[in-house]
């Protein structure tokens, strides 16, 4: 009976322990307490700065990548269409290269910035001129139409032939701010929406001068020093190079659900340590300097 009643209480111990593993300290079968995130899926729409386009069409690839049940419409249009269009309800995100209180027409009390970079802007002429820096004061005189032969500025017997963005484009408004002190350009000239149909432009035309984003800059034209100082990533971020603006993805209110997602997404490591310098951009947080939407420049 004696080694009967300790078998029998051997097997309660086991039912007992079984129980409360089985049961935890709250006294229920434990619930698994990780839930998988919900799968994004649906649309959105992103449009505005060319400049910004090439980051913004790269990183939604790969956002996409990890959520295939969500399409991410990337439009250019220049920054002007993009505050235009996010301000008015049309598109989920309105990106730009300059503030939306810059903008006429905008009210910009009832947008958000999410500010995911920086971009350079530099002059730019055909690979066969000659010279390879000017003076703030030249470059002005070129705009305004004062100098109108390359060999004006040192450089050959070839007609300057201008290229400018159109009226609205957020690189225009900060090359003509920061780069011609705010005169405005009257040396006649074409006109070109998008940085990438001006890169092909002054490659294609003897003689040619506009800007781009640096992130545009490639073999095909020549980027010119302003004042004898290089349109280089650490000039900008050291403040000595002036030609610069952030990009910026603004929504119409907070931002929500997918577009907040994906903006969440601009400002990973994944997007501001990799893509962002691999493609030509600048994190904000690596900025030595502080820019307002009146222009004004102070030290971090």
């Amino acid at each position: 009976m004696v080694k009967k009643s300790k078998l029998l209480l051997a097997a309660g111990c086991i039912l007992v322990l079984t129980a409360t593993l089985l049961t935890g300290c709250g006294g229920q079968a434990p619930k698994q307490t990780e839930q998988k995130a919900a799968e994004l899926s649906g649309n959105v729409t992103a449009v505005g700065s060319t400049a910004l386009q090439p980051l913004v069409e790269e990183a939604s690839k790969q956002f996409m990548g990890k959520n295939p049940k969500l399409q991410i419409n990337v439009q250019g249009g220049g920054s002007g269409t993009g505050l235009s269009q996010v301000a008015s309800g049309a598109a989920n995100i309105g990106n730009s290269d300059i503030f939306a209180e810059e903008k006429s027409g905008i009210d910009a009390s009832k947008l958000v910035d999410t500010k995911v970079c920086v971009v350079g802007m530099t002059a730019v002429v055909n690979p066969k001129i000659t010279v390879d820096n000017l003076t703030k004061n030249q470059l002005i005189d070129i705009y305004t139409g004062k100098v109108t032969n390359w060999k004006e500025v040192g450089g050959p017997d070839q007609k300057i032939v201008v290229i400018n963005r159109a009226k609205g484009s957020g690189t225009r408004a900060t090359f003509k701010a920061f780069a011609l002190d705010g005169k405005d350009e009257t040396a006649g000239g074409m006109e070109i929406d998008s940085n990438g149909q001006v890169k092909k432009t002054v490659s294609d035309t003897p003689g040619a001068i506009s800007y781009l984003a640096l992130s545009y800059v490639d073999n095909s034209v020549k980027a010119i020093k302003l004042n004898g100082v290089d349109p280089t990533a650490e000039n900008i971020t050291n403040g000595k190079y002036p030609v610069w603006a952030y990009e910026h993805m603004y929504t119409l209110g907070q931002p929500t659900g997918n577009a907040k997602a994906f903006l969440d997404y601009m400002l990973t490591d994944e997007v501001q340590n990799t893509l962002v310098p691999k493609l030509g951009y600048i994190p904000a947080t690596k900025m030595k300097v502080n820019r307002d939407a009146k222009g004004n420049v102070t030290n971090k």
